[in-house]
């Protein structure tokens, strides 16, 4: 049974060299690997909340983890371990109190700058998109397409890596001039593969992975490893299957219940965020967690 009373929102190891502080996740470098831990932070309209979601980030890594081994028959990936025992460091050994569960031993890359994203769905900035001009990242579509309608095929739209702000939608052209067209041809293949692995497994469990983001990275010896997370409610929309219908937005495991609230009370979107509500955290939380339990049929806590 893990037990949680407060929400983690920041660590402080301050003997290893913290070498980025996001949204969510602080990581750490450990000699030849990175140590990242994923808190219990969540944003919205690119602002950090001031209040955090219990157990979100042991949701994180509990998801990333059985993702990254899910789909390791198809493509390698970065994880090493989420066993604190296993990471062989005693410093971490000394924090096992705040780490354990949400935090992955990794290998160091050097990170592609591209987001690749796979559409299953019309959602999101893909359907503002195709409103606008029957296309997604210059992806021409069938007129006629409803809201949150399932895509003839499931497209690559990948975007730029914005360290700030929004992340930009770009057509493969793009892709090709950051990555060269060998590899931006390998990351479209890949990261279709473990999406359409990914959704056949979901849609067994009851549950819609409307899209997603996947991260790549190149290994000292070239190889291109998936990183980051993988296929969690930050990174990907789940849907429902029981109540799903077109032309209008669906009821989903992700946080899009936090922008509705902070919509309703007419939030300017610019820092500082307003603390939320004691039941919008409960509701979130449990959403995460009910999420975690459909796909791994496991109860995290």
């Amino acid at each position: 049974m893990i037990k949680e009373i407060h929400p983690l929102l920041t660590t402080n190891i301050q003997q290893l060299t913290l070498c980025n502080r996001g949204k969510v996740r602080d990581i750490y470098e450990t000699n030849d690997t990175l140590l990242i831990i994923a808190t219990d932070r969540i944003s919205a309209f690119d602002v950090v909340l001031p209040s955090g979601i219990p157990f979100k980030g042991m949701v994180l890594t509990g998801l990333s983890e059985f993702w990254f081994t899910y789909t390791s028959d198809i493509v390698e990936n970065h994880l090493i371990t989420t066993r604190i025992e296993q990471m062989g460091n005693p410093i971490i050994s000394q924090h096992t109190d705040i780490l354990r569960g949400r935090s992955m031993l990794v290998k160091k890359v050097r990170v592609i700058p591209v987001e690749c994203v796979i559409r299953g769905y019309l959602a999101g900035s893909g359907w503002k998109e195709y409103q606008k001009t029957q296309s997604i990242c210059g992806i021409k579509l069938p007129s006629g397409l409803k809201e949150s309608e399932k895509l003839p095929e499931p497209i690559f739209t990948p975007s730029t890596k914005a360290t700030t702000g929004h992340d930009e939608n770009i057509p493969f052209s793009r892709v090709i001039d950051i990555a060269g067209k060998k590899l931006a041809e390998e990351l479209k293949e890949k990261s279709m593969k473990v999406y359409l692995k990914a959704r056949d497994y979901a849609s067994e469990r009851g549950i819609i992975i409307c899209d997603t983001k996947f991260e790549w990275g190149i290994t000292e010896d070239n190889k291109t490893i998936l990183i980051d997370e993988v296929l969690t409610p930050d990174s990907s929309r789940f849907w429902p299957q029981e109540g799903y219908e077109t032309g209008r937005p669906q009821h989903s495991y992700d946080k899009q219940f936090i922008r509705d609230y902070l919509e309703s009370i007419h939030w300017d979107k610019k820092p500082p965020a307003p603390a939320l509500p004691p039941d919008i955290i409960q509701k979130t939380s449990e959403k995460y967690l009910n999420a975690y339990k459909a796909l791994t049929g496991k109860s995290l806590l």
